[in-house]
């Protein structure tokens, strides 16, 4: 029987498995995409990007608090324990779905009338066990909670975001938390109406029958049930008259239904829009159990008081946060009302939002790859079977169940296959593995008995030999999601910046459109302390008017040398804020604001490039999308771009410059360290960098004659990697040129 304390046991031993794999695969440091960004404004107890994530912000500042590691690894660690818990609370969610099932069939049997259910009384012993023939693989208790749990784990994106500073764990906590909540006070809810559905039976029937009826559910129904049951009826013999109230006061306990709500409010400042898409799916799972009645009535209102309120606490961290400043991050900078419903609606993410027929096919091919690997090898995509099954047999078992799960499913994909998005994609699909997750655990339980069961005999040495196949899905799992997990050596947001800053000379300034450059370099300056000399600038950011706000205060003498373009660009921006639709229709006020835009930039290269040098990151300098290939165009006419390192630098003649060739630090991108799918971010738009400014490199020198040495360049970016066809081809041809400089035909062209 799943007791109480087994079920903790249960999901306490998912959770220490859980907690100590992920601790062990643990990145050190920051990472890349938003990490950085996040680590800051926790820090700092700041305001992080839209909708600002104030709920994850309060308890990842309550991580950096820990005396382990740096800040970084303190915050990595919080996303550790959000997602252990997060996998045993998918244990106790399955649990609570069994504990559910295994009675339904006594629930379903009060709504048959008199005669039917005389000739249930009068079933045969084989009649009654093939009636719970589905239920009859419940025997194993606990292992398919166990499997569920495991396999969610280990699978590869609840684990990839368990080992860096991300938001989407804690969602995920939450999520489940909440599911866990619903499921419990459906179970309460059900308990209920079958001690009630008791109560009306000990007043018009008889003891016999009574105890008839019980004897013929005792396979199916929790028997603690009946011993209540029992009670009440040795309480009619000893009193003259049965209290006919006794089936009015038995009712659902809503307290669990009022925490859910509570907690639900508290996870919308996590990540709103995928705890959101959950609704549908929780509205179905209640009015299944309560009916229409329910949300006609004052419960229904006073859940969503409680969602409501504890909403709207959560999100007062905005703008108090806000008017803290300064702080290193206020991003939207949300102190009045109309800012505050910006940033929490993600206003400037909307336009990532579309219906496109083209987007939703390719997005939809993209989740087909992602999920054939989620729980294991794509080429044996085992938890996926076994979700399809675990559905099967909850729409045989338990049809609310089955819609409940669907409908997350559903609800999650028809939002993520409309909203583009680049590196962090897969995170929108969680609440979808989670849920297929459960399911997988419902088909564990019912494909593999059936399967096995005359292959292995019979009695202990089958269960055992049973519990052992089902124990190797999430072994498969983990042995096929550990490559690309396991970031203890991962030092590649931390190397990528440290080897970019290498080249920057003292009180340089450093012009980036890259993300993965930016969002690790706030750390290192915001939180580390580094290299605070640097002038440091997101171009992207440059769009935001609250970004100025944070660039007066860091660099006040450059804002002052550049106020006249800075005041003439933010007066268009402001307006363009609040009125997009206005420079929508006009191309007049369109062109404008893109003319002030670069003028603004090229002031303050033109400003500080007095004093110190000016760098470029590789996307400033060859940038292809059509908003920036302007600054690009206007950049390049006015400056020479020489490389250094991986960057850039701005000179204002067209003659040779020395330039730096310092050694990069290729930990995890070179030593096989690490291991990446073909879409990661690090293959992405890390990688290409470093190739790409080797080559650069080779051909500025090759460009003046310095063949030798461009060879050198060329041959480093193919030790990174051996198949880079431009560094083939560049190589050839400067190998060709000292052929033809020293005259000695033949000579070897050496790779």
């Amino acid at each position: 029987m799943m007791t109480t304390k087994a079920r903790l046991i249960c999901s306490a031993v998912v959770f220490l498995l859980s907690l100590a794999l992920y601790t062990l695969t643990l990145a050190p440091t920051v990472t890349l995409v938003d990490s950085g960004e996040l680590i800051v404004a926790a820090y700092t107890l700041g305001v992080a990007h839209p909708p600002g994530f104030p709920l994850y912000t309060l308890l990842a500042h309550a991580a950096t608090l820990l005396p382990i590691g740096n800040v970084a690894m303190r915050v990595n660690f919080a996303s550790a324990l959000f997602a252990a818990l997060a996998a045993a609370m998918l244990t106790l969610v399955v649990a609570e779905a069994l504990l559910t099932i295994s009675y339904l069939p006594s629930i379903k049997s009060k709504a048959e009338k008199g005669s039917k259910r005389k000739k249930q009384v009068k079933r045969t012993e084989g009649q009654r066990a093939n009636s719970s023939a589905d239920l009859s693989a419940l025997q194993p208790g606990l292992v398919p909670a166990l499997i569920a749990g495991l396999l969610a784990a280990f699978s590869r994106t609840l684990w990839s975001y368990a080992t860096i500073a991300e938001v989407y764990t804690l969602n995920t906590l939450l999520i489940l938390c909440v599911f866990f909540l619903v499921l419990h006070w459906r179970r309460k809810s059900l308990d209920a109406k079958i001690e009630k559905r008791m109560g009306n039976e000990l007043q018009s029937e008889s003891p016999r029958h009574l105890i008839a009826d019980c004897d013929v559910r005792r396979s199916t129904f929790d028997v603690r049930r009946f011993i209540s049951a029992s009670s009440c009826w040795r309480r009619r013999l000893r009193t003259s008259a049965f209290p006919r109230h006794i089936a009015n006061w038995i009712q659902a306990d809503d307290r669990l239904l009022y925490l859910a709500s509570l907690v639900f409010g508290l996870a919308l400042g996590v990540h709103h829009v995928t705890i959101g898409l959950m609704l549908p799916a929780l509205a179905l799972l209640v009015y299944s159990t309560e009916g229409p009645n329910f949300f006609k009535s004052k419960r229904l209102l006073q859940a969503a008081l409680f969602a409501f309120l504890s909403l709207i606490t959560i999100y007062t961290y905005l703008p108090v946060a806000a008017l803290r400043s300064p702080v290193a991050m206020n991003w939207g900078d949300p102190r009045t009302l109309e800012r505050i419903w910006w940033h929490i609606t993600g206003r400037q993410y909307q336009i990532f939002f579309s219906l496109s027929p083209e987007i939703i096919s390719r997005q939809a091919g993209e989740f087909i790859t992602l999920v054939l690997r989620e729980f294991g090898p794509r080429w044996l995509p085992i938890g996926l079977v076994l979700a399809c099954a675990g559905l099967i047999f909850l729409f045989r078992c338990d049809r609310k169940m089955f819609y409940f799960l669907v409908l997350v499913i559903a609800a999650d994909l028809g939002y993520a296959f409309n909203y583009e998005i680049a590196e962090d994609k897969d995170a929108y699909y969680l609440p979808a593995f989670m849920a297929m997750a459960t399911a997988a655990g419902f088909g564990a339980l019912w494909v593999m008995p059936g399967a096995l069961a005359e292959r292995l005999g019979s009695g202990r040495m089958r269960r055992s030999a049973l519990v052992a196949i089902l124990l190797l899905l999430p072994v498969t799992a983990l042995a096929a999601n550990y490559p690309y997990n396991n970031r203890r050596s991962y030092f590649i947001a931390q190397d990528y910046v440290n080897s970019i800053l290498s080249t920057v000379e003292p009180n340089g300034m450093l012009l980036t459109l890259d993300w993965q450059v930016y969002s690790p370099l706030l750390y290192l300056r915001e939180v580390e302390r580094q290299r605070r000399d640097c002038v440091a600038i997101d171009a992207n950011l440059l769009r935001r008017s609250w970004y100025f706000d944070y660039l007066k205060r860091e660099y006040p003498a450059l804002m002052q040398r550049t106020r006249e373009q800075t005041d003439a660009f933010l007066e268009d921006l402001r307006r363009w804020e609040r009125e997009p639709e206005a420079y929508e229709r006009s191309v007049a006020l369109n062109q404008r604001i893109n003319t002030r835009f670069y003028q603004m930039i090229l002031a303050f290269v033109a400003a500080h490039i007095q004093t110190a040098p000016v760098y470029v990151t590789l996307d400033v300098a060859v940038s292809r999308k059509a908003q920036d290939s302007q600054l690009t165009q206007s950049l390049s006419a006015a400056y020479q771009f020489v490389p250094q390192g991986l960057v850039f630098q701005l000179v204002s003649d067209r003659s040779f410059h020395e330039i730096v060739e310092p050694e990069l630090q290729l930990r995890g991108l070179a030593d096989g360290a690490l291991k990446f799918e073909e879409t990661d971010v690090v293959k992405v738009k890390v990688l290409p960098v470093y190739l790409n400014m080797l080559v650069n490199r080779g051909r500025y020198l090759a460009s003046h004659g310095h063949h030798q040495r461009a060879i050198e360049a060329y041959k480093q970016a193919l030790v990174i990697d051996p198949g880079f066809q431009i560094a083939q081809e560049s190589l050839v041809q400067s190998v060709e040129a000292l052929r033809r400089a020293s005259g000695a035909p033949g000579a070897p062209q050496s790779r």
